[in-house]
Formats: C-alpha cells, structure tokens, sequence
C-alpha cells in the first residue's frame, strides 16, 4: 500500500507576524526644516565651496596679525631695498613676488602687499558685516509693521523705502564724509569713517530688506495660525514677533547673504573714490586707487586686490544663491 499524502501546507508552521515597531521595517523618521536645508545644501557643491570660502576669509581677517607675523611683514613697514633706485618699481619679476613677499611689494612704498590685502579683509569684511546687521533690523522692524498693519502705516513706510531707494548714496556718503571731524563720540580716525560707513551703508539699505520682508508679511498675516492667534487673544506684538518673525528669517537670511558682497563693494568703490578709510589704513578699494599711478609698469599690484574683491563677493554670491535654494520649499534639486 502507498504511504497516505499529507497536505504540505499544514505542515509548514505558522509565521508570526512581525511587529514593524520591533524590525524596525517601515519606521518612518520626521525630519525638521533645518535638517531639510542643510541636506539640500550639502547637495549644492558650488554653494558648499563659496561658504568654505567665505569662512576662510572670516577666519583670516579675525587672525590677521598672527598670520601676517608668519607669512609677511608689518602692513605699514617700508622696503626700499625691495625697490628699484631709478624706477622706484619692485626689483624682479611680478611686481617682487618671492619667497619673502608673497604677493609682492607695492610701487614707491615698498610695502607687502600680502599683509595689506590680509589686514584689508578686516575693513571690507567688518563694514560689510556690520552695514547688513543696521540694514537687516531696520528693514525687519519697518518691513514686517508695514505688511501687518497696512493701511497709512504700510503707505508712510512705503513712501520713506521709495525715498530712499531714490537718494543718491554714494554722492551722500562722499559729502558726509567730506566735512566729518576727526574725533566724534570717542571715535577717532579709522574708527569715525568706519562708523559712518556702517550706518550709512545699513540705512540705505535696509529699504531693500523692508520690501522683501513687507511682502512675505502681506501674505503671511491672512494664514490660518495667525488667525488662530487672534482669536485666541494674541496681541500685535505676539504675532509680530512671535508668529510672523519665525517665519521670516528664511528669506532674511538669504537676502542679508547677498547684502554683504554688494556692501563690500560699495566699501571698496568708497575706498577707491577716497570716501572710505584713510592712510595708511589698508584697504582693498584705497590698494587700487594707488595702483592707478603705475599699473602700466607693475599690473600685479592691481591683480592682487581685484582678484581678491573678484573671489570674494563671487564666493557670497555663490553661497547665497545655494543657501536660498535649500531654503526653497518649492525649489527642485
């Protein structure tokens, strides 16, 4: 006789079901708005290099003088044996650059260049800094009242932004300068035009900020948490500075990122134009002005400081435009 057949499936033990909680299969991991950005950044290699870029450069005009004590010489120190006794030119060529003088000597003075540029950072960097902190607080405050409140509030703040986009900056900041004292609020000489270049700057631009931050507000202020927060008995200062303010700080962010280069050039055209810092303060924009004299026999003493005005407001630009990429919602990558 055959052996009886047995039914397979009733042999086979029955599985268990796996809980998802203990595999870990399908488990599902929120990820907040910063960590969103940060990924899409890290995707953006362009953006990634223009703010190792712009890091470095923060990191040398903060550690100038130890950096300047290892690879040049005092910004203000004269050479004159590095300089032709006929011609006054650097002795050499590209403008003296050597082993000793990285980047050269300048014309005439015989000064490093190197150091110059290095310790120039420090001005083009802090004005540009500085003027966008004035420019990004006043524009904020004023911007995101206007949109809020709307109404005369919006029209008066509108009216002022329109006035002021259609001032002419420079011609003011040339006057201004022109006719200020030495010594002002315990302020002297480098420190006074610093000061003036930093708030003249940031209140000239900051209407530029209050437009952006205006109508983002416009938008935002018909939502339905901000309706939720009136009805819950939320004041104006609540949701301005509570609700709202939260909200902004994307598209403040990114536009105070492309403010500083444009700033840094408004130094550097000041400087060049005489308004900016004075001698022998080193500065990038005074560096090229100077260079105006003898770049038909020495042009490396032009390249250096407009090569590097060149990279760094190109690394800003660059950063910038990543940064307000990653900080898109509604971008694609």
């Amino acid at each position: 006789m055959t052996a009886p057949l047995h039914d397979t499936a009733a042999e086979v033990a029955p599985t268990a079901p796996v809980d998802p909680a203990e595999s870990g299969a399908g488990k599902v991991e929120g990820r907040s708005l910063k960590q969103i950005a940060w990924h899409r950044l890290k995707q953006d290699k362009v953006a990634l290099a223009g703010g190792f870029t712009v890091l470095f450069l923060v990191l040398v005009a903060i550690f100038a003088p130890p950096i300047v004590s290892l690879l040049g010489h005092p910004p203000n120190e004269f050479h004159q044996e590095q300089l032709d006794e006929l011609t006054n030119l650097p002795k050499g060529a590209w403008g003296g650059v050597s082993g000793d003088f990285l980047f050269g000597v300048e014309p005439n003075k015989g000064r490093d260049i190197f150091s110059r540029i290095v310790y120039g950072a420090r001005i083009s960097l802090l004005v540009a800094f500085l003027a966008a902190v004035v420019a990004v607080v006043f524009g904020t405050l004023f911007g995101i009242m206007a949109g809020y409140f709307g109404g005369w509030v919006d029209s008066l703040i509108s009216r002022v932004m329109d006035l002021l986009l259609s001032f002419p900056q420079l011609l003011f900041i040339i006057s201004l300068v022109s006719v200020l004292p030495d010594d002002l609020l315990g302020l002297t000489g480098t420190g006074v035009r610093i000061a003036v270049l930093v708030l003249v700057i940031g209140f000239f631009g900051w209407p530029y900020v209050g437009r952006i931050v205006r109508g983002q507000t416009l938008s935002l202020r018909e939502r339905e948490y901000i309706e939720a927060a009136r009805s819950l008995g939320g004041g104006s200062r609540h949701i301005l500075f509570k609700e709202l303010l939260p909200n902004l700080v994307a598209p403040i962010l990114v536009y105070a990122t492309l403010m500083i280069p444009t700033n840094i050039l408004t130094e550097a055209a000041l400087s060049f134009l005489g308004a900016g810092v004075r001698p022998p303060t080193a500065s990038w924009g005074g560096m090229l002005r100077d260079a105006l004299e003898t770049y038909e026999h020495d042009p490396m003493f032009m390249v250096f400081p407009g090569v590097t005005i060149f990279i760094t407001v190109l690394a800003f630009n660059l950063f910038g435009d990543g940064l307000r990429d990653a900080l898109d919602p509604k971008g694609t990558r």
